[in-house]
């Protein structure tokens, strides 16, 4: 009778590859673990550059020069012919 040979590993191998599995797994959830606010973070700084950006504009389009060129594309736009 032949016996089939056996496809798992021996002991002490398996528990090797199961140990620097798990040491894997652990650097990579404490590197991740650092990271936990980055999102949120960019987030914020995105925002604030476009209220920034959005108070620039609102000071820009205050003054009376922007006021009349302004006035005046839109008169020369709906101007027919």
């Amino acid at each position: 009778m032949h016996h089939a040979p056996s496809v798992t590993p021996p002991a002490p191998r398996s528990r090797r590859y199961a140990t620097v599995a798990h040491r894997c797994l652990v650097a990579i959830a404490r590197r991740l673990a650092g990271e936990r606010g980055a999102a949120t973070a960019e987030y914020a700084v995105a925002t604030m550059a476009a209220v920034g950006f959005a108070g620039l504009l609102v000071v820009i389009l205050r003054g009376e020069e922007v006021r009349g060129i302004l006035t005046d594309l839109v008169r020369n736009a709906l101007t027919v012919g």
